[in-house]
């Protein structure tokens, strides 16, 4: 078989800010694995959290490594692939790309979604949020409001965790709480950017106002305090940046109620699998987050979305300029293709 690799560029629509900075367009990989005439695609994005960054040119570094070392296989040999890629130690958000390429190929060698390869149904699929990052409270309102007219929305996610305090962060969540119909669920992800103490204040304030999960409230330095956390806050605490992979979760199982599976940070379905079978094996929820993808990744992680409890793979909708086509958003929820593989086409759009 053969890789190929595209870097393409894609703009937000609105910069998002977290509390570790804004980001307002992401260089992409997208991978191409050809053999018999099929071609599979994937995607890797580049990502930073904190300390552990994966930057545009080390994913190219990998795949000219991969291209060469995985040029004598076909792309049914997924044991022997799996094994040289381990090998190679490259980054996750690469083994994302590839992975999914080969179940893309898979798909299109079979004729059938991925889902459906599955044994997926469809119908459980739970509704996406769509995300407000870190803004003033009238901005915030505002792009609550901008969401509600162009998605219709069925959850919100809200970004905490600002420079500014909890205060600041108070007074932005309520201004979208204010706002919102109740209808629409509301969750709550601080990144990282918050103490022990005021986690706990945050937990307590925001246990009143209906939301349904908080999101990795501390820094991943401080994973031994979650279990204090956990056991005084009155909802539900889930952690992202804390979670890369199946042999993390064993360690967090007593710590949280629930993890935060990234297509990036896992490195492919496979793995994602694995996860969601380890986190259920130790009671947790499951979620599936992103980056900057475009429709291509969240396209991917789509066809899992049967197994997980929350879902938020909003990043492509907050593109100007996103190259793929293929993804159906209904009544709030994202729906994979019917078509085979991921059942996605390249439609490039001007911005």
């Amino acid at each position: 078989m053969k890789l190929f690799c595209q870097p393409f560029t894609v703009h937000k629509r609105v910069p998002l800010t977290i509390s570790r900075g804004t980001t307002a367009q992401s260089t992409n990989l997208w991978l191409k694995l050809s053999a018999e005439g099929i071609e599979g695609w994937g995607e890797a994005a580049p990502f930073c959290i904190g300390t552990h960054q994966q930057t545009l040119d080390m994913l190219m570094e990998d795949v000219v490594r991969l291209q060469t070392a995985l040029a004598p296989f076909h792309p049914f040999d997924r044991q022997a692939i799996e094994a040289t890629v381990a090998a190679l130690s490259i980054h996750s958000a690469t083994g994302a790309a590839l992975d999914v390429a080969l179940w893309d190929w898979c798909g299109k060698a079979t004729g059938q979604p991925i889902w459906r390869l599955l044994g997926l149904d469809l119908g459980r699929i739970q509704p996406t949020s769509v995300t407000v990052g870190i803004a003033s409270p009238a901005a915030a309102r505002q792009r609550s409001q901008d969401w509600l007219q162009q998605t219709n929305p069925r959850a919100l996610k809200v970004k905490l965790g600002s420079p500014d305090g909890i205060e600041a962060d108070q007074a932005m969540f309520q201004a979208i709480f204010d706002y919102i119909p109740a209808s629409v669920s509301l969750s709550v992800d601080a990144n990282g950017g918050w103490t022990v103490e005021e986690a706990k204040t945050m937990a307590d304030w925001l246990g009143d106002r209906r939301v349904t999960h908080l999101e990795q409230p501390l820094p991943v330095s401080q994973n031994a305090d979650l279990a204090a956390l956990k056991q005084h806050s009155p909802i539900p605490v889930f952690v992202d940046e804390s979670c890369f992979n199946s042999s993390d979760i064993p360690h967090l199982a007593n710590l949280v109620d629930g993890i935060n599976i990234k297509l990036m940070k896992a490195g492919g379905l496979s793995e994602a699998l694995r996860m969601i079978h380890t986190a259920r094996s130790c009671g947790l929820q499951v979620m599936f987050g992103c980056y900057s993808d475009s429709s291509l990744a969240n396209g991917a992680m789509a066809q899992l979305s049967p197994l997980a409890d929350y879902l938020d793979l909003d990043s492509h909708l907050n593109l100007r300029d996103d190259p793929f086509r293929g993804l159906t958003l209904a009544e709030g929820r994202l729906l994979p293709s019917n078509h085979p593989g991921l059942g996605l086409a390249y439609a490039p759009q001007a911005r």
